[in-house]
C-alpha cells in the first residue's frame, strides 16, 4: 500500500521511479487520505536486495496503494505484475498509470486483498506485503499466502511495518534474509523454504 498511515502524503503526492527501464518518471499518486509511495531509499534498499532474481520474476503487489513497488518491479525487468487494490478511484489512477508507462507487464485488478488470497491460488516468485498499518492484515495475509499456493518454491515475500511494532509469526517454512529500518518504517525480505534452499 505504501503506506496508509495516520499522516498525509509527503511532498507534491508523486511517484517518481528510480531505477531499470522507467528510471526517472514520475507518476501521480491516488488523492486518498494517508496513502504515499514507500521512501526512495526503502525501495533503492529493496530493489538491490531483490537485483539478483526480479528479471523474468512474477511478482504480486497485494495491497498496491500508489503502486510504487509494482512499478519499480515492472521497471527492473519482473515479467509479470499484479497490482491488487480495493479502491476504485486508486484502481482508475493505477491502471491510468500503466497505460502512461505503454507497459503490458502490469496488470491491475479491484478486489479486497484477502478475500482474493482465499480464492483460486497462482504461484508468484516475489510478493509485496505493506498493508495499512492501522489493521491488523499482516498475519493473515502471511497465512493465506503460505497455505493457499500462492508462493512458487523459493519466492521471496517483501514486509512492511511500522517500527514500535513486532512482525506477526511467519510461516514455520519462511525465514527473515533481510531487515532493516528506515525512519519509523520496519522492512524485511522473508524467503520461502517449500523445496529446496531459498535464492539467497
Amino acid at each position: 500500500m505504501q503506506n496508509r498511515v495516520t499522516h498525509s502524503a509527503r511532498g507534491s503526492g508523486g511517484l517518481r521511479i528510480i531505477g531499470g527501464r522507467y528510471r526517472g518518471r514520475k507518476l501521480p499518486v491516488p488523492t486518498q487520505p494517508g496513502l504515499r509511495p514507500t521512501a526512495d531509499r526503502v525501495r533503492e534498499t529493496l530493489f538491490n536486495w531483490l537485483q539478483p532474481v526480479i528479471a523474468g520474476a512474477r511478482c504480486l503487489d497485494l495491497f498496491a496503494g500508489s503502486g510504487a513497488l509494482g512499478f519499480e518491479a515492472a521497471s527492473r525487468g519482473a515479467s509479470e505484475v499484479l497490482l491488487i487494490e480495493h479502491s476504485e478511484s486508486v484502481i482508475r489512477v493505477l491502471a491510468a498509470n500503466a497505460r502512461t508507462l505503454g507497459t503490458s507487464r502490469v496488470k491491475v485488478r479491484r478486489a479486497e486483498a484477502l478475500h482474493w488470497l482465499s480464492g483460486s491460488a497462482e504461484p508468484f516468485d516475489i510478493v509485496f506485503l505493506d498493508p495499512p498499518f492501522d489493521k491488523n492484515l499482516l498475519g493473515p495475509s502471511c497465512d493465506l499466502l503460505s497455505g493457499k499456493g500462492w508462493l512458487a518454491p523459493r519466492a521471496l515475500v517483501y514486509l512492511e511495518a511500522p517500527v514500535n511494532r513486532a512482525f506477526v509469526a511467519l510461516p514455520s517454512d519462511w525465514s527473515l534474509i533481510r531487515d532493516k529500518q528506515a525512519g519509523q518504517v520496519r522492512f524485511a525480505l522473508a524467503a520461502v523454504h517449500k523445496s529446496g534452499a531459498a535464492i539467497f
